[in-house]
């Protein structure tokens, strides 16, 4: 740009109209070039995108997908195989989103359409998915799969007769469509017909023995009817389970079977199976815990229901199993505790009063005592005068009932996750984590296929940091991080190894490279004591130290840089990180060494103070380099490490203004918000954050949706 505008200056003052004339026509054809290029380019990364989309690399794809609409943003199939691939990843929200985009792009995609319709009804919009299935159908009006999910959606919102008359419609056009009467049978199965269910399930069956679906209906037919036929229902589920054997639900679904009929240690077993499969799944755990006090196994049941209290600290349930238990145990404090909890949140239940009322009695506090006896039974009349009443009610059916009914804005009301909610449950995720086998071990670090399934740790990333070494996910842009005071120091070849920008590192490998660095300390020994001490040999000699874990020595080494260069802005950025390395490194060795721990007051002062200094360096970053992206995203992490939350949302905020591709910024923003409940800000923040490489988010955002 300034060698076009320079030599532009001098025609002018030359007056050179020729010379100039060439100059532009020149131009024109070299932009048009670049167009070719650039179009060839963009076709050739879309063609990319499709052949992993195709061999199931989602992750990878969408990265494909970003550089095909950063050079072409007005196409729609780059947003529409994005979506479909965020929609295989379980992103419903950005499956949505870029689906809309398509759409805009080209109103007559029929298939954007539909990806944006079993998006929205995977996200409870079921309306708004029948809309786009009336769209798309207007453009392919016998697509099978179209009217299936349109079918579906009605009977979501319980448009029965329109659900039918979709039913009939796709029958009449795929006869033998197994799909068809095995959701046809559901819709039946809402409008109470069970007797022509059970025939579309039977016939879905003959049509496709592997349907999974329509064995587990058709075994809870079987139970539910009126003479329970558990051998067939029994027979179904193991058919299922054979079918999808890593489905934590139909082993609870087969448990209850098995133990109404009398198979206990079958129950059991399948309790633990799918317990294993899905450690966050509550019922399991409550079942289990209701089985094993049946079987007088109380101390293990009652583990089973501290598991059920700290996923959901409000089931009742669970609390008036554990106090029944505790009372069994002679923990007669800990039974009242939670008998209260239920009395004051129901009180109105009159078992817990009475139950609450033994307990008192057995502790000798006749006053407690009989007050809950009292109300107990003053409680158990109103409860006898208000059977009677809805008895003779059912009796004279043109008596209308006094008793207030709950409007349809209720149930939307209650079904709407609180703040609160959002946040225990996000907690739970972080505190209890999925059990990680052996196999997985080895293959995690794969990002083909769904990974949205694969177990991972919950955790905010960690800072950005200078390294030798780097060991980054592939597609994560943010793998080797580019800023200019790097690139600076490296051009001037005084450092006997190039820093890169790394989120994680390996660090040395092998005796070979730890060696290495002790002989770079050497060097960088012999080479201060003899010529004029400078900032960069300090801070190379601190990498060093660093990499050899001796925090304490590269402090002082950064610290001695900044001394010779106070503006040295990457010197204080590894000072503040090698800090942090520090205090954490202190904090697991007191952890394993009783005899190291300190007084709880000293050590929280010290942090205190650690944090400080780490933000303080960090403040002297960004007042040197206040477009320096990550040191706003450090920031963040720093302030997050201690609980302030609004203020390491508000850095990460900063961090995504400047480079608004920085998926870990995302990643962690979305992480503090569903934190604090924001589930609508952290489901955009991890959806951003995984179409931009960070594939954590995805299993995130799936078990979010549980």
């Amino acid at each position: 740009m300034n060698r076009l505008s320079n030599f532009s200056y001098f025609c002018f003052m030359n007056k050179c109209t020729t010379i100039l004339r060439s100059t532009l026509v020149w131009m024109t054809l070299l932009y048009a070039a670049f167009t070719v290029r650039a179009q060839i380019n963009a076709e050739q990364v879309m063609r990319i995108g499709q052949n992993a989309l195709y061999f199931d690399d989602y992750v990878v794809s969408i990265q494909y997908f970003n550089q095909a609409i950063q050079a072409k943003p007005y196409l729609a199939l780059p947003y529409f195989y994005r979506a479909i691939a965020k929609l295989n990843l379980d992103d419903y929200l950005g499956a949505e989103l870029d689906a809309t985009e398509a759409v805009k792009r080209n109103p007559f995609l029929a298939d954007a359409f539909e990806v944006r319709g079993v998006a929205r009804q995977s996200q409870g919009n079921a309306a708004g998915a029948v809309d786009d299935y009336n769209e798309a159908l207007k453009l392919l009006p016998e697509n099978k799969g179209l009217l299936y999910n349109k079918a579906l959606a009605q009977n979501d919102i319980k448009d029965y007769e329109g659900a039918s008359e979709t039913y009939e419609r796709l029958l009449k056009a795929y006869p033998k469509y197994e799909n068809a009467y095995f959701g046809r049978a559901q819709l039946r199965l809402a409008m109470g017909d069970t007797l022509q269910a059970k025939t579309d399930l039977d016939k879905a069956i003959e049509l496709n023995k592997n349907l999974t679906g329509a064995y587990v209906i058709r075994a809870e037919i079987a139970i539910k009817q009126k003479d329970s036929d558990l051998k067939s229902a029994l027979a179904d589920l193991d058919h299922a389970v054979k079918l999808q054997p890593k489905s934590a639900g139909l082993y609870i679904n087969r448990a209850y079977v098995r133990y109404m009929t009398d198979d206990f240690r079958g129950a059991m077993a399948d309790y633990d199976t799918s317990i294993s499969l899905d450690p966050l799944n509550a019922v399991s755990y409550f079942n289990r815990g209701l089985l094993r006090m049946q079987t007088l196994d109380n101390d293990r049941a009652l583990t089973d229901f501290n598991q059920v209290l700290q996923l959901d600290p409000n089931d009742y349930r669970a609390l008036y199993n554990r106090a029944m238990i505790n009372e069994t145990k002679g923990d007669y404090q800990s039974s009242v505790a939670d008998l209260s909890r239920i009395v004051d949140a129901f009180p109105d239940f009159a078992g817990a009063r009475y139950s609450r009322f033994l307990v008192y009695d057995k502790m000798g506090d006749r006053k407690k005592a009989m007050k809950d006896y009292d109300d107990a039974m003053a409680l158990f009349k109103q409860d006898r005068r208000r059977l009677e009443q809805q008895q003779t009610e059912m009796a004279n059916p043109d008596i209308t009932s006094a008793a207030p009914r709950r409007d349809a804005t209720d149930d939307a009301t209650m079904a709407k996750e609180s703040a609160d909610d959002v946040a225990r449950r996000f907690s739970t995720l972080v505190t209890i984590e999925n059990k990680v086998d052996v196999a997985e071990e080895h293959n995690n670090k794969s990002i083909r296929g769904k990974v949205q399934d694969r177990n991972q740790t919950i955790v905010l990333e960690p800072m950005f940091k200078l390294s030798f070494y780097a060991d980054e996910d592939a597609v994560s842009n943010s793998a080797i991080y580019t800023i200019p005071e790097v690139d600076a120091a490296n051009s001037t070849r005084a450092l006997r190894q190039p820093l890169v920008v790394v989120l994680h590192d390996t660090g040395p490998q092998g005796e070979d490279e730890i060696s290495r660095h002790f002989q770079s300390v050497d060097y960088y020994n012999s080479y201060l004591s003899t010529h004029t001490p400078r900032a960069i040999d300090y801070l190379g000699r601190g990498m060093d130290f660093m990499m050899l874990h001796n925090y304490q020595a590269a402090i002082a080494d950064f610290s001695s840089a900044l001394t010779l260069t106070p503006d040295f802005a990457i010197a204080y950025l590894m000072r503040a990180n090698v800090r942090y390395r520090e205090l954490k490194a202190r904090e697991g060795a007191e952890a394993m060494d009783s005899d190291k721990k300190e007084d709880r007051r000293l050590a929280g002062a010290r942090n205190v103070s650690a944090y400080a200094e780490m933000l303080a360096d960090i403040e002297h970053v960004i007042n040197l380099s206040p477009r320096m992206a990550i040191a706003y995203y450090n920031k963040g992490c720093i302030l997050a490490e201690q609980g302030y939350i609004d203020g390491a949302i508000q850095a990460f905020g900063k961090a995504i203004e400047l480079e608004p591709r920085l998926g870990v910024a995302f990643y962690n923003r979305g992480y503090l918000y569903l934190q604090i409940g924001d589930s609508t800000n952290g489901m955009a923040d991890l959806s951003r954050a995984g179409e931009l490489g960070i594939v954590s988010s995805y299993n995130l955002l799936k078990r979010m949706r549980r």
